[in-house]
């Protein structure tokens, strides 16, 4: 009888061991086109330190969704302008939805970037009314507090309404079941009542002390909200908006996309509420991409770039002590020095050596970007391609498209070459 359970338990670890392996392997990669001036040996993300304890524990986590359909995993990608787009980061969220098979994981953080008047991500809708005001990390002075998302909207205008669509492109995917407002009485006070209007109904928010926030149960699911701001008195109080989680517990991957336009490192370690907002998603990997904007300054030296990395990374693992860590390399690019002259930013290589310091020196792994584009100066021929802006730091929408399922196809690599 021993022998036998022996045996038994012998062949079922064979079993789902063959399972497994047919499962990740099903998983591929995307098409990408290939242009001349690309170097694709930069294409895999690479691990300075040699130490992949972090990552390889990340990646563990995939495995156990993969093979067996069990776990929830937050992905948070950070970063300036190149990710409030959420072009690049929404093209890798897509990708997943190969890695999430049919358990339809919910939308990850999302914030109204509309009602700021700045530019939105083409994947959900936002429209509003009502009369709001902004504050955003990059500036040098604000009144108003800011959480991870590095911006947030207020209003004291009791018509004011956010309406947001999280399935724009007409194809189903995202659905909640509770939403989460990450928000606040800007006096501390309960002098406004936010609540969710559903279908007929309205559905007071109910204030979370362990989070501090306000969670709107659905009867139904749904993929659309719209929120209201109700004054409680004849007093005008300030509602601050922070951003929406929607909530839904299924399996899967959820990938949380944070980016303000103009953000460098300093930006978010001035927000005061960035530790307390983080615990909210508690991030089993973070995809670094900041770094495009602290690179502009004449002062930028790479002493001072990764102790700017090394005090947010303390914020995070006081949040996510296991967290993975995948730094983007800043993307070569240009500076304007007159109405149409441009030259090419030197210190694009100096950011490239800061990037690798810090994945050695926190056990993480570098997506090469600017070395997969081509190295300084390689900006001006993806412009020529069509593939970057005019302005020859941003890319156009086939740009960010080309990069999403390059660093995808990076990952899946990186997952298909481990073993566990």
């Amino acid at each position: 009888m021993k022998h036998f359970r022996i045996t038994f338990l012998t062949l079922f670890i064979f079993t789902v061991s063959l399972f497994a392996q047919r499962t990740k392997e099903n998983i591929t990669e995307v098409f990408v086109p290939e242009y001349n001036f690309m170097n694709t040996r930069y294409c895999d993300i690479s691990v300075p330190g040699k130490d992949s304890m972090r990552l390889n524990h990340f990646f563990s986590k995939v495995d156990t969704l993969v093979c067996l359909g069990e776990g929830r995993i937050n992905i948070l990608h950070i970063g300036g302008s190149h990710v409030q787009a959420d072009i690049f980061s929404n093209e890798v969220r897509r990708n997943l939805d190969a890695v999430n098979a049919d358990f339809q994981p919910p939308r990850g953080f999302i914030f109204p970037f509309s009602v700021a008047k700045t530019n939105n991500p083409e994947n959900y809708k936002v429209t509003y009314s009502g009369v709001w005001s902004s504050a955003r990390n990059v500036q040098k002075s604000r009144e108003i507090p800011l959480g991870m998302g590095g911006i947030a909207v207020y209003t004291n205008d009791p018509e004011a309404q956010i309406n947001i669509d999280l399935n724009r492109d007409s194809i189903f995917r995202w659905e909640f079941d509770q939403l989460r407002l990450l928000g606040y009485v800007e006096d501390g006070s309960f002098g406004v009542k936010p609540v969710l209007y559903h279908n007929n109904d309205t559905i007071e928010g109910l204030w979370d002390y362990v989070s501090s926030t306000y969670l709107f149960p659905l009867p139904t699911p749904d993929y659309s909200f719209s929120v209201g701001f109700i004054q409680q008195d004849s007093v005008p109080h300030l509602f601050v908006v922070n951003g929406f989680i929607p909530e839904r517990e299924t399996p899967g991957i959820v990938y949380h996309a944070i980016g303000v336009n103009g953000a460098s490192v300093p930006s978010y370690l001035n927000s005061e509420y960035f530790e307390e907002e983080l615990r909210l998603i508690q991030p089993d990997l973070i995809i670094f991409a900041i770094g495009i904007n602290d690179a502009t300054s004449k002062d930028f030296t790479v002493d001072g770039f990764c102790q700017n990395y090394d005090r947010l990374i303390e914020k995070i693992e006081r949040v996510s002590p296991d967290c993975a860590y995948i730094f983007i390399t800043n993307n070569d690019s240009f500076q304007r020095i007159s109405r149409k002259k441009y030259r090419v930013n030197p210190r694009g290589l100096i950011a490239r050596e800061a990037f690798y310091r810090l994945a050695e020196e926190h056990q993480g792994g570098v997506w090469d970007l600017f070395s997969l584009m081509g190295g300084l100066n390689s900006m001006r021929k993806w412009q020529n391609e069509g593939l970057a802006k005019k302005d020859k730091v941003h890319f156009t929408r086939s740009g960010y498209i080309l990069i999403g399922d390059l660093f995808y196809n990076a990952l899946i690599n990186y997952y298909k070459q481990t073993n566990f």
